[in-house]
């Protein structure tokens, strides 16, 4: 259940956003101890159960969902709004069109970007999380454009670049940004897709780039020839949609400040 405050200040938010993809908002309801949300009935599931149930999953197709995904990012952001909380969950497909689009949701975490700084709390499992939320430092809305980088890689790859034995150990991964792209995983991936990550996900928010540059990167193009040709092997994201069907994100993780500077500054 989601904190009454939470839910007042994701109405509040949705009944601004004019886009379709974001959920629609009906009406409210407020009584002493509660506060209801009438939302638009999205039955068709998560972005990652639609990709799943394709008989083969081609590279083409994660780019499609990955720029309809930016599209709708770029919408936030023009509205100086960050969402804050982008990860599988978030994600539904809308199957009602004829040509299936992507639909972000849960805002309860998101903010208008102004010259105040905002520090996020990280909650619950970090795979998704920019290393200046794990670090307590302000967030901008190039937090979400980290966690597209993450999402492009889970779903080419079928495997989390930064995840670890602990929360802590992915923490630490985060922040040091260290993932590679090991041959195993990333044998029928393209260049292109790579360098789209890479140019993402960058430890210094200030270089990554915007939506509307990510839009632009050849990767991004439709029908642009540089698609592996190769299905993807989705075995292993069936394990990755599997494990996160079973993993709670609403618990604040605790001490990983004090955790990250004994360990990234052993000497000090």
């Amino acid at each position: 259940m989601k904190k009454k405050d939470q839910a007042a200040h994701e109405a509040a938010l949705l009944q601004h956003l004019q886009h379709p993809q974001y959920i629609t908002i009906h009406d409210t309801y407020e009584s002493p101890t509660s506060y209801i949300l009438v939302l638009e009935l999205m039955d068709d599931g998560r972005l990652l159960d639609y990709l799943m149930n394709h008989d083969e999953l081609m590279e083409e197709k994660v780019a499609f969902y990955i720029r309809d995904t930016m599209e709708a990012l770029q919408y936030l952001h023009n509205c100086r709004v960050a969402h804050l909380d982008i990860k599988p969950e978030n994600l539904l497909i809308d199957l009602r069109i004829p040509v299936p689009r992507v639909k972000i949701i849960d805002l309860e975490d998101a903010v208008q970007i102004t010259g105040h700084y905002h520090v996020h709390h990280l909650l619950g499992n970090p795979e998704f999380a920019a290393p200046e939320v794990i670090q307590g430092l302000p967030v901008s809305l190039s937090t979400d454009i980290w966690s597209i980088g993450v999402l492009t890689y889970v779903m080419l790859s079928g495997v989390s670049p930064f995840l670890d034995e602990s929360k802590e150990e992915t923490c630490i991964n985060v922040c040091r940004v260290d993932f590679s792209f090991p041959h195993e995983y990333f044998s029928d991936v393209s260049h292109a897709a790579r360098d789209f990550i890479n140019v993402i996900l960058q430890e210094d928010f200030r270089r990554r780039p915007t939506a509307a540059t990510c839009l632009q990167h050849p990767w991004l193009q439709p029908h642009n020839g540089s698609y592996s040709k190769m299905p993807l092997d989705t075995s292993r994201l069936a394990s990755f949609i599997e494990r996160r069907r079973h993993q709670y994100d609403v618990h604040p993780v605790p001490s990983v400040k004090s955790f990250l500077l004994s360990r990234m500054n052993p000497g000090t």
